[in-house]
């Protein structure tokens, strides 16, 4: 291929069983991911990770921190600093505060599980310190397992979650014929002052900071495999010279999700994602 672009071989197949109604669309889980930024000489570098090659879904590909949102978390009560729950709600585009408090939580316990950074402190105006001792270690191994939710850990160590720290940037939704389907709110954030990224993911065999831009030069160059949500918000962020930048232009980011669309034209199937040209691809209807 010409760039990094990821692109299961199944999926004409699929793709075909979709057209044809012989497949039917899973309900995609709701899910969160990070893009991490912190400020160099050089600009703002983001955080991301490369997915382990044995990896069911998307295996190789170049990632932020993310995953899915427990339902644990909606409605216990946890310690909040920054906009409501309701402001939360209206801006990810969902009915209910329970839900809008679900989706910020993964989002925090993501990064923690994923980078060993935490948006949470012990007050509405601060963040912890470092997290890399055995007693925090502990914590986050319970909550990678699911055995801790996170608005228990919360709760548990008397911290305040900051959703002040977060920008909610794009959401994205797995096209309708993969088996794997996520409902994907992108924030982004800046890494707070004493903490650390730390290579702990169980789903990751490596993690880099980079600049936006040479991560999508790269891309571009086909040296790294990435899904079309991941290099799309690298493109969008490359223009600002901050992290600061970044996070001040969250409010007027339009949250409409991001929806691949199948169709069958002639000979071929053309898949596109609204508003992204780039990925379009006219696929012979006899195969990849």
């Amino acid at each position: 291929m010409a760039n990094g672009q990821w692109y299961p071989q199944e999926w004409p197949a699929l793709i075909r069983a979709l057209a044809e109604g012989t497949l039917t669309p899973v309900t995609p889980r709701r899910a969160a991911t990070v893009m991490l930024l912190k400020d160099t000489d050089a600009g703002p570098a983001v955080h991301m990770l490369r997915r382990r090659a044995s990896m069911a879904f998307a295996g190789g590909a170049y990632a932020y921190p993310g995953g899915g949102v427990d339902p644990r978390d909606d409605d216990h009560h946890i310690r909040w600093a920054g906009p409501t729950r309701a402001w939360w709600a209206d801006r990810l585009g969902v009915d209910e505060t329970t839900a809008a408090q679900a989706i910020v939580c993964a989002a925090v316990r993501e990064t923690y599980e994923e980078a060993g950074v935490l948006l949470a402190g012990p007050t509405p105006d601060s963040v912890v310190g470092d997290t890399t001792g055995d007693d925090w270690e502990a914590d986050r191994a319970a909550l990678v397992a699911r055995d801790l939710s996170f608005a228990q850990f919360l709760e548990r160590r008397g911290l305040v979650l900051r959703s002040d720290l977060l920008g909610a940037w794009t959401r994205w939704i797995t096209p309708e014929f993969e088996p794997r389907r996520y409902d994907t709110w992108f924030f982004v954030a800046a890494l707070p002052e004493g903490q650390r990224t730390r290579n702990v993911s169980t789903e990751a065999d490596r993690t880099v900071w980079t600049a936006p831009a040479d991560a999508a030069a790269s891309y571009d160059k086909g040296e790294l495999l990435m899904m079309p949500p991941t290099i799309a918000t690298l493109r969008q962020l490359s223009p600002y010279a901050t992290a600061a930048a970044a996070l001040a232009a969250t409010p007027d980011r339009d949250m409409t999700p991001v929806l691949a669309k199948a169709r069958l034209e002639d000979d071929e199937i053309v898949l596109s994602w609204p508003g992204h040209d780039e990925f379009t691809k006219h696929i012979p209807t006899g195969g990849a």
